[in-house]
C-alpha cells in the first residue's frame, strides 16, 4: 500500500498549472474577441475577494502554526487538516486564477492603444498579481501546517514529504497493522 501522506504542494505545479490556463484562456478569450463578444473588464471587487481570501487562509494556517508551537491547545486534528486542504485548494486556485486572468491581459495587451481596452488590461492584470498573492498565501499556510520530525523517522529531514498531513492517527501509530 503506497504512503497515505499528503505531499507538499509543488512550486512547478502551480506553474504549470498557471501557464496551461493562461494558454487555454488566452485562445478562449481570443475565441470570443474574433466572434465579436468582448471582454468585460475585471471589477475590482474580485481583487479585493481575493486579497481578503488571501488573509484568511494565511489566518487559518497561523493558528495550526500556534497549535504546532504549543500556543493554541484547543484545535482539532480535523480542523487543522481542513486548513492543510484551504491552503493547497488556495494555491491551486491562485495558480488557475493567474492564467485565467493573464490570458486575458494578453489578449487586452494587443491593443494597448485604445485606452478602454488598456484600462481593461490593466484591471486583468491586477487581478493576476492578486492571484499570484493567493498562490503564495496557499503555499504559506500549507508551510505552516508541517509537522515537526518525529524522533527516529528515517523521513526526519527538513524537507521530508507529507509529513504535514499526519494529523490523525492511524491503527499503525496504536501497534496494530494498517
Amino acid at each position: 500500500m503506497s504512503d497515505p501522506a499528503v505531499r507538499p504542494t509543488r512550486v512547478r505545479t502551480l506553474v504549470l498549472v498557471a501557464v496551461a490556463s493562461t494558454v487555454l484562456s488566452g485562445i478562449v478569450a481570443r475565441l470570443l474577441e474574433d466572434a465579436g463578444v468582448f471582454l468585460a473588464a475585471v471589477p475590482w471587487p474580485v481583487d479585493v475577494a481575493l486579497l481578503l481570501l488571501a488573509g484568511a487562509v494565511l489566518w487559518a494556517g497561523s493558528t495550526v502554526r500556534s497549535y504546532l508551537r504549543g500556543n493554541r491547545p484547543g484545535l482539532s486534528g480535523l480542523r487543522a487538516a481542513r486548513t492543510l486542504v484551504l491552503a493547497k485548494s488556495a494555491a491551486l486556485a491562485g495558480s488557475l486564477l493567474v492564467g485565467w486572468y493573464g490570458g486575458q491581459a494578453l489578449v487586452l495587451m494587443g491593443e494597448a492603444g485604445i485606452e478602454a481596452r488598456r484600462d481593461k488590461a490593466i484591471a486583468a492584470g491586477v487581478a493576476v498579481l492578486c492571484s499570484v498573492v493567493l498562490a503564495i498565501a496557499g503555499l504559506v499556510a500549507e508551510r505552516f501546517c508541517r509537522l515537526p520530525p518525529q524522533d527516529g523517522d528515517p523521513r526526519s529531514g527538513a524537507d521530508a514529504p507529507g509529513e504535514e498531513a499526519r494529523r490523525d492517527e492511524g491503527p499503525e501509530e496504536e501497534g496494530l497493522p494498517a
